[in-house]
């Protein structure tokens, strides 16, 4: 049955208290302070009550003493240092372990997440969905300046993706994402230790039946320092994840999904804007 969000049930709908920000930081010392900065900016034009976890991975530039810096005029600001094994879905977990939100944005220190977007996302949030996932790519999306070969790898990927799990989502690669706090901890535990935490989350999420629906959002090529993920490293890493959670849908038996208690009271959502109208989501 399909109802709109205003007829659905309040229990999870404009209930959220406190956003957190994630974002992974190595050796970003050109960019992470304009990150932060711009990021504190939307979202205290957006009136939304916040924190910015910032989780230095191991820099051996300026990065940490930036951040400390940023502590002392923006008091939102949350630097913490990954004391552990490193790697970006190490990080992102050591964040999401610090959280105090009840709900949860991941987003990039290199000034290639379009900060409003973060704004929309809590938004969206607040209408009773468990996650929102951008997508580059689809009407009103768009990216800048993005390298041709990762293009290519990036779209023959996410349409793997996509037939394997009869998913409408066709930007699941994407790190830049939100989620409720149910979400994350209904997702763990965590096991991607680097980018491939980028299709780990949202797949658990759609696998595991929270609601989602996507936003179109834009991205541009970081402008300083050098890009972390290295394809030639990731492509088995990425296949892993992919197949751990597909055998989870098909075989698990539903034994990770989301609690009765909490599908039963979103259980009038869409799964996608597509579930109400159209799925916002054009081919690739």
């Amino acid at each position: 049955m399909s109802t709109s969000l205003a007829d659905s049930s309040s229990s999870e709908t404009n209930d959220l208290k406190l956003l957190t920000v994630v974002i992974p930081a190595r050796n970003e010392a050109g960019a992470i302070r304009s990150t932060v900065e711009h990021l504190t900016l939307e979202l205290r034009l957006g009136g939304i009550p916040h924190e910015i976890i910032v989780v230095d991975d191991g820099s051996t530039d300026a990065t940490w003493s930036i951040l400390q810096n940023l502590q002392d005029t923006l008091p939102s600001v949350r630097p913490i240092q990954n004391y552990g094994l490193h790697g970006f879905g190490r990080a992102v977990i050591c964040g999401l372990n610090e959280m105090r939100g009840d709900a949860v944005v991941i987003m990039m220190a290199d000034e290639s997440d379009d900060c409003r977007d973060v704004v929309r996302y809590w938004k969206v949030l607040n209408e009773g969905y468990d996650a929102v996932f951008g997508s580059r790519f689809t009407k009103g999306g768009g990216v800048i300046d993005y390298p041709l070969l990762k293009l290519l790898l990036n779209r023959l990927f996410n349409r793997t993706i996509r037939v394997l799990f009869h998913i409408k989502l066709n930007d699941t690669t994407n790190a830049f994402k939100a989620y409720r706090r149910s979400v994350i901890d209904g997702c763990r535990p965590l096991i991607s230790p680097h980018f491939n935490l980028t299709i780990e989350l949202p797949l658990k999420t759609i696998v595991r039946g929270y609601t989602w629906t996507t936003v179109p959002i834009t991205w541009r090529n970081r402008r300083t320092g050098e890009a972390k993920l290295k394809l030639k490293e990731m492509g088995s890493r990425y296949v892993f994840i992919c197949f751990y959670v597909w055998l989870e849908k098909y075989f698990s038996r539903g034994d990770y999904r989301k609690p009765a208690a909490l599908n039963s009271s979103n259980e009038s959502l869409p799964r996608t804007i597509g579930a109400a109208k159209s799925s916002g989501i054009s081919p690739d």
